[in-house]
């Protein structure tokens, strides 16, 4: 069975995220993110799920990152390698969206830190993106 749009469309973000953060310059979130999926000969559907996701990182990622500042206790963002920022940033962007249940931004930013990164990047991001739900008044 395929993967669901909202899933491919995540997996994708992150990539897009991912090699903008590697990047390490200020380059133009959205630009970057069309060259991946080009590349990729990624499908509209995805791209517009992911693209929503990418311009709320690009618009609001001095928040994000201040929010996940306050988090990530012990830990600053800059620090972290590049999925593990790159997936928290994700989960935040779609948590202020707010179209999606925490739990299940959580689920999913879980698997894509399994699959990209390790184990330990998967339960440092539940714990993370579960604290962030909280503060943000979206899990009680």
């Amino acid at each position: 069975m395929p993967a669901r749009l909202e899933t491919r469309g995540r997996s994708r973000a992150l990539q897009a995220l991912y090699a903008w953060d590697v990047r390490g310059t200020p380059a133009d979130l959205p630009r970057v993110a069309t060259m991946v999926w080009d590349d990729l000969a990624i499908q509209p559907e995805e791209r517009a799920f992911a693209l929503a996701l990418i311009k709320l990182v690009a618009l609001e990622r001095a928040e994000i990152d201040a929010e996940l500042g306050e988090v990530t206790t012990n830990w600053r963002l800059d620090r972290l390698g590049h999925i593990e920022r790159s997936v928290l940033r994700l989960a935040a962007a779609e948590l202020m969206q707010g179209g999606t249940p925490p739990r299940v931004v959580i689920q999913e930013c879980v698997r894509l830190a399994e699959r990209f990164g390790s184990a330990t990047s998967a339960r440092f991001v539940n714990g993370v993106i579960d604290a962030l739900a909280r503060r943000m008044g979206r899990l009680s």
